[in-house]
């Protein structure tokens, strides 16, 4: 089940397509999505995740906590707006590019990519437009 919950305003159309593109992502790999929860939030709220959970004083647009097994992907991702809007500005792309962008990002941290050092931020940046692309995709 994959859930959308509001900490901050966003108008988030189509859920359903939304939840059923992340299923898509999981299926490319291989894996089962099976509790998701996507958490939009401001600023203030990420940093103070960030803060009591990873001791890091830094803004970011991603936190993802992973409680996934073998099998199934399970987890939370919490999303800051104010740094997708700034970094779609940024960036010179859509607000809803920037979104599907980092909300791609948290699923590929559940299913096991990381960016830590150059190579593995090559290959995530490479995914992130691979899954992007199965969000234009009708399934069935």
């Amino acid at each position: 089940m994959i859930e959308f919950y509001f900490e901050t305003e966003l108008d988030l159309q189509e859920k359903g397509r939304y939840a059923e593109w992340v299923v898509q992502i999981g299926k490319s790999e291989r894996r089962e999505i099976g509790e998701l929860s996507f958490v939009f939030c401001d600023d203030t709220y990420l940093l103070e995740l960030n803060r009591k959970f990873l001791n890091h004083d830094t803004f970011t647009d991603v936190i993802t906590f992973d409680y996934s097994n073998d099998d199934v992907v399970l987890g939370e991702v919490f999303i800051s707006i104010d740094r997708l809007k700034e970094n779609s500005y940024k960036y010179h792309v859509t607000f809803l590019d920037e979104l599907r962008r980092v909300m791609a990002h948290g699923v590929l941290h559940l299913l096991g990519y990381n960016d830590k050092s150059d190579e593995d931020s090559k290959q995530m940046k490479a995914k992130e437009e691979e899954k992007m692309k199965l969000f234009h995709v009708e399934h069935q």
